[in-house]
């Protein structure tokens, strides 16, 4: 039984409403039986078809590094909000510092992230790094102690609604911390120092080994 392109639209819309979730082309492509014969061509098609459909509404389907998955439009966020009485997460200055070190730098361990920013790195952030899988171990430095090498995952990227890291903007562009994502208010507690200039030669330095690997 062959499916029309519709009829695979229709289930593709239903399914990526349902579950919540970014999903892939092959995890797609597994919907369907070979008798119904849906080709991963056909799949990505569609896709494109719907993301047409609901350009310009206040729901949209994104690509991001897992997959496709149904979104609110961001420019919708301040209704949405209104929603939930709870109030976002808020993230201290220094652990918006040191995930942007370890989306800038990757590799890097918590050492060369001590070194820029010029103080040590609290447990509590890699930790809270680690449970949200915004970052993950991929290795050691072949140094005294091997400490860990930290790299962002693709829940990082999810959660930023990017595709890839290429989509991180330019250091050069961030003219400020906060600019790093709206969504992610940071409150400055009392005891903690502003040790960090954006505008920093430390900065210069990140900017510098990004370029480094994205060259190599």
């Amino acid at each position: 039984m062959n499916l029309d392109e519709q009829k695979v639209k229709n289930i593709i819309e239903a399914v990526l409403m349902s579950v919540g979730k970014p999903m892939n082309i092959e995890q797609l492509s597994k919907l369907f039986t070979e008798d119904e014969k849906v080709s991963n061509a056909v799949i990505k098609k569609v896709l494109g078809q719907l993301q047409l459909d609901y350009a310009g509404r206040g729901i949209a389907l994104k690509e991001v590094a897992s997959g496709f998955r149904f979104q609110s439009d961001q420019d919708y966020s301040e209704w949405l909000a209104r929603l939930w009485e709870e109030k976002p997460a808020r993230y201290s200055r220094a652990f918006l510092e040191t995930l942007a070190l370890i989306a800038y730098r990757q590799p890097v361990t918590r050492g060369e992230i001590e070194d820029v920013r010029g103080v040590g790195v609290s447990s509590n952030i890699i930790k809270t790094m680690l449970e949200r899988e915004w970052i993950r171990v991929v290795g050691h430095r072949d140094v005294p102690g091997r400490p860990a090498l930290y790299a962002t995952t693709r829940h990082f990227l999810d959660y930023f609604d990017m595709k890839s890291l290429d989509e991180l903007p330019s250091l050069a562009e961030i003219k400020e911390l906060d600019d790093i994502n709206p969504e992610l208010e940071f409150e400055q507690p009392q005891n903690e120092q502003m040790d960090f200039d954006p505008s920093s030669e430390a900065v210069e330095l990140v900017d510098t080994e990004a370029q480094q690997v994205d060259q190599a």
